[in-house]
């Protein structure tokens, strides 16, 4: 996913950093915004992961960093939860007045709370979506509990969350208590995908419910099983991703294959982290990848993976157009292919694809010998065993 910085103020005045992630190869027709969990940022593993995931299919995605956290200006113990909301808020009509229109606003853990009641404010936002996030804000005072009475008592007081130190107000502590996530929920008026993990230890699985509750439909919950809090698995974060792109997908405006294909070519890759790779197959979003003992991840097909299954494919489809035009009874045909590299003792090194056909109906042995035939017609098959050429050139720094 093609991804740069963005700048955007709050209404304080002060500059908000963030990313914004694109879809490859195609113009965004609507963006989401995500909120990060509390003391966390943008840049968490589990965001850019979701973040690709929703790009593939689609949707712009802006990710930023509240006020005082990550790369962005002002001091933590100056913001509250209601300044993370008012952050969401502003961020929304920057984006939607320099990208586009933003409908889904997603977020984790606090900031899902926040996500919440900042669409509550937002009626241009079409859906909602929330991973592990509180029923109330207030919960978030089990990360400082200890010195809750040192802040109330003297103002302000240093606490450690998560390996690092923040300083806490009175006013932050007392802001939590003036949200009230109820009756936000109750007017929100909009689709709402609560997301949570049973065995989530930060924030228990019984928010989810309370939240599940006070929303109207429609209204979705899905199981993240033995996910953690922070999803610090990168395959449930790209299951979360996966779901939430698939499930946003009813509710806002994303374009079509057909859409996609008329803006030109649309067979592209991009490679970022590791060897995954996003890919645009004639508008078709999918991936590829290689195994872990070759820097990869092992979570999507080799690209010679593919190269095997067009093999398969074409040869299967080239079968059945033969057989349906011949008027044979061919219920249905099946190809194995594997692909392997030759090194013979003598010679040149060489690719091999090795198809096995299987053919399903009452053929006789003339017609299975001929279809035996016509496989090797299909045009994948021509075009691997035909002598190719590859023009690669480089693209314009502009």
């Amino acid at each position: 996913m093609p991804s740069k910085r963005l700048s955007l103020t709050n209404e304080r005045g002060q500059k908000l950093a963030a990313r914004v992630d694109l879809p490859l190869r195609r113009q965004a027709s609507s963006f989401a915004l995500v909120a990060h969990c509390f003391t966390c940022s943008k840049d968490y593993r589990a965001l850019s992961i979701i973040a690709e995931e929703l790009t593939h299919a689609g949707i712009g995605v802006v990710r930023l960093d509240f006020t005082g956290l990550g790369q962005s200006e002002g001091e933590f113990a100056e913001t509250t939860f209601s300044t993370n909301v008012a952050d969401l808020v502003a961020a929304t009509a920057q984006i939607e007045d320099e990208y586009g229109p933003v409908e889904l606003m997603m977020g984790h853990s606090l900031g899902g709370a926040a996500a919440i009641l900042a669409t509550e404010q937002l009626d241009d936002v079409r859906a909602v979506a929330t991973i592990g996030a509180p029923s109330r804000p207030v919960h978030v005072r089990q990360h400082f509990e200890d010195h809750v009475d040192e802040v109330l008592e003297e103002g302000e007081a240093v606490v450690e969350i998560a390996g690092r130190e923040f300083k806490v107000r009175r006013e932050f502590i007392e802001d939590l208590k003036t949200n009230h996530m109820r009756d936000a929920l109750g007017e929100l008026g909009r689709p709402i995908l609560v997301m949570h993990g049973p065995r989530d230890e930060i924030v228990d699985i019984d928010h989810a419910a309370r939240i599940f509750r006070a929303a109207r439909h429609p209204r979705s919950f899905i199981s993240l099983d033995d996910a953690d809090h922070l999803l610090s698995d990168p395959d449930d974060a790209r299951y979360a991703g996966h779901t939430i792109a698939s499930w946003a997908s009813r509710y806002l405006t994303v374009e079509t294959i057909d859409e996609w294909r008329a803006e030109g070519p649309q067979n592209a890759a991009r490679t970022e982290e590791k060897m995954r790779t996003e890919i645009i197959a004639n508008g078709f979003p999918i991936f590829a990848d290689e195994p872990r003992d070759h820097g990869g991840t092992d979570s999507a097909p080799k690209p010679h993976d593919y190269l095997s299954a067009a093999l398969a494919s074409c040869t299967t489809m080239t079968l059945r157009m033969y057989a349906d035009r011949k008027g044979w009874p061919l219920e249905a045909a099946n190809a194995y292919v594997d692909h392997r590299r030759v090194k013979p003792d003598d010679g040149d090194p060489f690719d091999r694809f090795d198809c096995r056909i299987e053919l399903e109906g009452e053929l006789d042995d003339d017609q299975r010998d001929r279809m035996l035939e016509i496989a090797s017609r299909c045009p994948v098959h021509r075009t691997l065993e035909s002598t190719t050429e590859v023009h690669t050139e480089l693209a314009d720094d502009g």
